[in-house]
């Protein structure tokens, strides 16, 4: 209602303006009295919500008044006549902020008025509460958070209550029963506190009896778990020697032969030049003599050269293999050359079979690592080749394959062998797993490789699956040398 008052009063000024200004703004205007037209301009801009006016003359001159910028929420033109002549418009312009700021402190006041009426009302309404509920609350919960084990036999009453009894007196029945049902279970808590303390004195009597004899089973089994290490460390220890000890046979078959062609041919030598020498002191050399005896002499040298050479590789590559076999230094090689001597050195072992090794490994590449776990890692991986994969076969194909990049070093190796079953591919790695049991095979090869690529070398090992043979991938990271001189 009072917004409407207010538009209705709004209406009343226009009603005003057109009634009491236009009429003498006319006159003004008729007399060219621009004072006080401008003065009876700001007459009507003084009034109430008016924010702008304007006159224009048909003349073409303007004369306003105001904020022209004005958002005008109600305008109105009126016709100034002088006599039967019109002679200008009137335009009126007004907005509603005084409205609003009106209506604005008419309901702040009534918002603060009626707050005030509500906080009385809430404080007798507290106080009410106070005295019939809440301070009986409160006696309830500082008697609850007294109760203790010493005052259980202390009741709960209410002060100052009615006869007429209510909730807060069905809740006090309910704390007593409450008290006296916790001091009938502290009475049986402590009976059975008392029994437990009773049972827990035998438990303890016979823990320690059962400790003790659990120490003395863990001391015998602590010692059968150091004989079993014992026993695997020195099996361990045996099958490496037994590879070194293969490898020495080995060589030493393969360095025979090309020292006795060295002795034959030495023999010879020396039988050919005792006749030179014969024949020079007895003066009976001839040309023809001398040339046949040097030709020969060429030859046994060429021979015995050759010969020698041979051995001096199988030697190298052996030493190359057997030391490093029983050192563990990390040392900077050259990948190509060191896999050729391992190579050469264990195919001492099976030089009746006639297989064919293929080796791809970068020639330049070089590496600082640990030779001696890639000796015991490739011996073991062509010995089992040998025996398991090519057992009762005069042929068969080995792929030794390296890659690498900027990280890590891969080997694949692979052939074309009878292949592992099932079962033993699950437990390939795992110690004493052997197809030779009885059969002078201790099952530790596999395992000494798994232990030397995850430990020795930081890497992994795994076994692919392959329709024809065995194949296996070992991953380790790389630390690369430059190329030595």
């Amino acid at each position: 209602m009072t917004y409407k008052d207010h538009l209705s009063s709004l209406d009343q000024q226009f009603e005003n303006i057109e009634t009491s200004y236009i009429q003498s703004i006319s006159t003004s205007l008729w007399d060219f009295n621009e004072p006080l037209v401008l003065q009876q301009l700001q007459g009507i801009v003084r009034l109430p919500d008016i924010r702008y006016v304007k006159i224009t003359t048909s003349f073409g001159k303007i004369y306003q008044f105001g904020k022209e910028d004005v958002k005008a929420e109600k305008y109105v033109e009126y016709p100034i006549i002088y006599g039967e002549n019109t002679i200008g418009i009137l335009g009126v312009s007004a907005d509603f902020e005084d409205i609003y700021d009106s209506l604005w402190q008419q309901a702040g006041f009534i918002l603060a008025s009626e707050a005030v009426k509500t906080f009385i009302v809430a404080f007798f309404i507290m106080i009410i509460v106070h005295w019939l509920i809440t301070r009986h609350l409160y006696f309830i919960t500082n008697y609850s958070l007294n109760l203790k084990g010493h005052n259980l036999d202390t009741p709960l009453k209410l002060p100052n209550r009615k006869k007429k009894r209510d909730e807060l007196d069905d809740l006090a029945d309910a704390i007593n029963n409450m008290r006296i049902d916790l001091k009938e279970d502290i009475v049986k808590l402590e009976e059975a506190e008392n029994a437990l303390i009773n049972l827990n004195g035998e438990l303890e009597i016979k823990v320690y009896d059962r400790t003790a004899k659990l120490a003395a089973s863990n001391q015998q089994l602590q010692q059968s778990l150091d004989d079993l290490t014992l026993a695997k460390d020195q099996l361990v220890q045996s099958e490496k020697m037994a590879s070194l000890g293969q490898l020495v046979a080995g060589v030493a078959h393969e360095v025979n032969t090309p020292l006795g062609i060295c002795v034959t041919s030495i023999t010879a030598l020396k039988e050919k030049v005792e006749e030179l020498s014969s024949a020079i002191e007895s003066e009976n050399l001839t040309k023809s003599q001398l040339t046949t005896t040097l030709t020969l002499l060429t030859e046994y040298q060429n021979i015995i050269e050759r010969s020698l050479n041979k051995a001096v590789d199988l030697i190298r590559g052996f030493k190359s293999v057997a030391v490093e076999q029983h050192t563990d230094p990390k040392l900077s090689i050259n990948l190509a050359q060191h896999v050729n001597d391992i190579v050469n050195t264990v195919k001492t072992l099976f030089k009746r079979k006639k297989y064919s090794i293929n080796i791809s490994v970068d020639e330049d590449f070089n590496l600082v690592t640990y030779p001696s776990a890639w000796n015991q890692i490739l011996t073991n991986f062509l010995t089992n080749s040998h025996v398991h994969g090519f057992e009762n076969k005069e042929s068969g194909q080995i792929n030794i394959e390296f890659t690498h990049n900027k990280n890590f070093l891969t080997l694949k190796y692979s052939d074309d062998g009878q292949g592992l079953t099932k079962d033993i591919k699950k437990r390939i790695f795992d110690p004493f797993v052997t197809t030779k049991r009885g059969q002078g095979g201790s099952g530790l090869g596999m395992n000494i490789v798994f232990n030397l690529v995850h430990t020795k070398l930081g890497g992994t090992i795994k076994i692919e699956d392959s329709k024809v043979g065995c194949s296996f991938i070992v991953k380790v990271p790389l630390q690369q040398a430059d190329k030595p001189d």
